[in-house]
């Protein structure tokens, strides 16, 4: 169980690193109902983490691993395949970043969400945390490592949770530095919110970049193994 920790934790720490998801709770935070809201959105990324992780591992089957303890050819493949579109992404998001940082612009959805209904903002938490271009094949690449493990079922659902829990770390900060300060959080997130949306595609870009070619090392690795 360690060695397939010490695969996943770096995976788990990318999906951390999510900067729209993170401004979106720090809006969300700031409505009439931040408390409430804050704590739906929360709820609904770890359930989209967690339902993208599971439904992985029962398609990846219990006891994938081939006869000489490695990882079945299937998931190098996915990894490989995995780590081709995120390089390609990190280029293209790399080619349309701004020019300017001061000018770099948050998608117009989130103008909208302080209208947004606790049904509407635990919907968008999902999409950000299951559908993100970035947090998907990563949370799909942990998951096919837990499931070609050979670990016991038991085991491969905490391993699961643990990515979960990780992966949810630079969300949880800023809606647990709201829960501790209140009002007073309100400066220190907005200062983060003003960080995140400028370096937004600069960050999200290097990160594709660098867990595309990790991908792409495992996959080789294991096709090769």
């Amino acid at each position: 169980m360690g060695e397939v920790l010490g695969d996943v934790l770096g995976l788990a720490a990318g999906v951390a690193v999510s900067p729209l998801p993170i401004i979106a709770i720090i809006i969300v935070l700031a409505t009439p109902r931040g408390r409430v809201n804050g704590l739906v959105f929360a709820l609904g990324w770890v359930v989209g983490l967690s339902a993208l992780g599971a439904v992985m591992l029962a398609i990846g089957g219990h006891g994938n691993s081939t006869s000489h303890g490695q990882p079945a050819d299937w998931v190098g493949a996915l990894k490989l395949a995995l780590g081709v579109a995120l390089v390609l992404f990190a280029a293209r998001m790399w080619r349309h970043r701004p020019a300017d940082v001061t000018q770099a612009q948050l998608p117009k959805w989130m103008a909208a969400l302080d209208r947004f209904t606790p049904v509407k903002v635990f919907l968008l938490a999902l999409l950000l945390s299951a559908g993100n271009l970035k947090n998907a094949p990563l949370t799909i690449a942990a998951a096919a490592s837990i499931s070609a493990s050979g670990l016991p079922v038991a085991e491969q659902i905490a391993t699961l949770a643990i990515f979960v829990v990780i992966a949810s770390l630079g969300l949880l900060a800023p809606l647990g530095v709201f829960l501790v300060m209140g009002e007073r959080a309100k400066s220190m997130l907005g200062n983060w919110k003003e960080w995140a949306a400028r370096h937004n595609t600069a960050v999200m870009a290097v990160l594709f970049f660098v867990f595309g070619l990790k991908l792409l090392g495992d996959g080789i690795g294991v096709l090769r193994s």
